[in-house]
């Protein structure tokens, strides 16, 4: 198939970009990495009237350090770079283990990280590993300058975030890691390059038995990234994995897809919290 008609805008500057978004909103696409956009332009899932191509907006393509030892990842950064990048090897690892199990090599090449957020799939890798480590989202427009959302509070539904229709995705923001901070992902898919069927993104500062923060993210399992906040705090607690086994089949409500049926779904989840409570450093013995 063929998109519908629609204006292209390549956008000169940030400010030329929401310019045109304030004056189209919500009948205007961004095109970044195009790896999801394309596709759906060409199957006629979106029809917009303009699409904005933001590719000559370099100054969105940076990965540089941010307030306190932290780090800024523009929006048109790309997965491959993330993947080999050596800052984010030291300030936020959890990244670089998330990259390889996106898709393929020619989609990491183009895919960019603020296309994967701004979309927001449900069984994509950076939504979960963004909530993971309670990173901040940085959106501007026109009217109102630039603001902040956590990224907890930034994924609202199938599809559907907390981005305004005349706000431009611009970067995101990582807090530096403590020195005892500890990072695990885990993922299963049909295929190597598949989306997940269930994956599991995990950021912890402390020790095993005296965690004192941990966030258990989960993909694939809903409409959004879905933090297990009962799970993290009884194992956080000092719980085995049979109490949080117990909590988390509780919190979680999978949706069934063509593959797998939400009790497959359950399972799975199941099965990658005990990998990642492994790699944290715990033994699963005597579950």
């Amino acid at each position: 198939m063929k998109p519908a008609p629609f204006s292209y805008v390549r956008a000169a500057s940030v400010e030329h970009a929401l310019e045109v978004l304030a004056e189209h909103g919500d009948e205007a696409l961004v095109l970044a990495g195009g790896q999801s956009l394309v596709p759906m332009l060409n199957l006629r899932l979106v029809q917009p009237a303009v699409v904005l191509d933001i590719n000559a907006l370099r100054g969105l393509a940076a990965i540089q350090p941010h307030t306190a030892g932290g780090l800024q990842i523009g929006a048109l950064v790309r997965h491959r770079e993330i993947a080999v990048h050596p800052m984010v090897a030291a300030r936020a690892p959890l990244l670089r283990a998330a990259a390889p199990w996106i898709a393929h090599p020619a989609v990491r090449h183009r895919g960019t990280l603020g296309g994967s957020l701004a979309l927001g799939d449900p069984a994509a890798e950076w939504p979960a590993c963004a909530v993971a480590l309670d990173a901040t989202i940085r959106l501007a427009s026109r009217a109102g300058g630039e603001r902040c959302v956590a990224a907890e509070s930034f994924f609202q539904g199938l599809y559907q975030s907390e981005r305004r229709g005349d706000e431009l995705l611009v970067g995101c923001d990582l807090a530096q890691p403590s020195h005892d901070s500890v990072f695990s992902f885990r993922e299963l898919a049909r295929r190597h390059g598949d989306y997940a069927a269930v994956g599991l993104a995990v950021s912890a500062c402390g020790r095993p038995g005296a965690w004192r923060t941990l966030r258990l993210v989960f993909f694939g399992v809903g409409d959004t990234p879905v933090r297990a906040i009962a799970c993290g705090a009884a194992l956080a607690a000092g719980a085995g994995l049979a109490e949080a086994r117990a909590q988390l089949e509780a919190e979680l409500e999978p949706r069934a897809d063509l593959w797998f049926s939400a009790q497959a779904k359950r399972h799975l989840a199941v099965h990658l919290l005990r990998e990642a409570w492994r790699d944290l450093g715990h033994p699963t013995a005597g579950e």
